[in-house]
């Protein structure tokens, strides 16, 4: 009995040695599957929060951060509001991206708080933002629109905007000060004032031009200012 024993236990291992590599084909084949698997969700998940994104760039330009509604963007994206909160835990969490994505673009081009050194090449850095935001209407009116709403300090984008605005207010006014202190620029010249001057010049015209592009040639305003301003506080 016990050598019975012994020799079919012996028989069962080494059965179960000879199915084990057979066994583990299926195993080792299905690990490189459940690699591609997740890879391909990253890329599905990648592309669905991009094209969210973009929605909600679209719907807040147009209606603002009170006036979108996370069903419509969710209808619009092909998702439940379910699906849609997935990728963006609240609305304010997918502002903040959106935000996000048009600081990126505009860095792409210029990086606001980082300005070219010396009056000048600052100033007309601008012009060169001017004249590429007149091909993307989308995105100047987003800032527009968000901005208007933002003075309000229990908005959302409030302390955004604010950051926005001293930091490119701090950028000029730095661009313009060593510009001054190298003989560039007048020596009286009031750098912060200026910057200011500028900025409000940006916006004002961005604001006729959303209101009637056919009658306003944003660009070409734009440059024709600086060109007189660099006239006036030229050494």
């Amino acid at each position: 009995m016990d050598a019975s024993g012994t020799a079919s236990s012996g028989t069962a291992s080494s059965e179960t040695a000879r199915q084990a590599p057979g066994g583990a084909e299926p195993a080792a084949a299905a690990a490189p599957a459940r690699g591609r698997g997740r890879r391909q969700g990253y890329a599905t998940g990648d592309a669905r929060r991009a094209r969210i994104l973009n929605i909600a760039l679209q719907e807040f330009g147009e209606n603002g951060y009170r006036g979108t509604s996370l069903a419509r963007i969710a209808e619009r994206a092909e998702l439940t509001q379910a699906g849609l909160l997935h990728h963006f835990r609240s609305k304010q969490e997918l502002l903040t991206a959106v935000l996000d994505l048009r600081d990126s673009m505009d860095a792409e081009r210029l990086d606001l708080s980082n300005l070219p050194d010396g009056g000048e090449p600052a100033l007309r850095a601008l012009v060169a933002l001017v004249e590429h935001n007149a091909r993307k209407p989308g995105i100047v009116q987003l800032f527009t629109v968000l901005t208007g709403e933002a003075v309000t300090t229990d908005h959302p984008a409030h302390a955004w905007a604010r950051e926005r605005y001293r930091a490119l207010s701090t950028s000029i006014t730095t661009a313009l000060r060593h510009g001054a202190a190298s003989g560039e620029l007048r020596a009286d010249l009031d750098p912060e004032a200026c910057a200011r001057q500028v900025i409000a010049m940006m916006d004002g015209l961005q604001l006729q031009w959303l209101l009637d592009p056919e009658q306003m040639d944003m660009a070409a305003v734009f440059r024709t200012y600086i060109e007189g301003l660099l006239g006036q506080i030229r050494a």
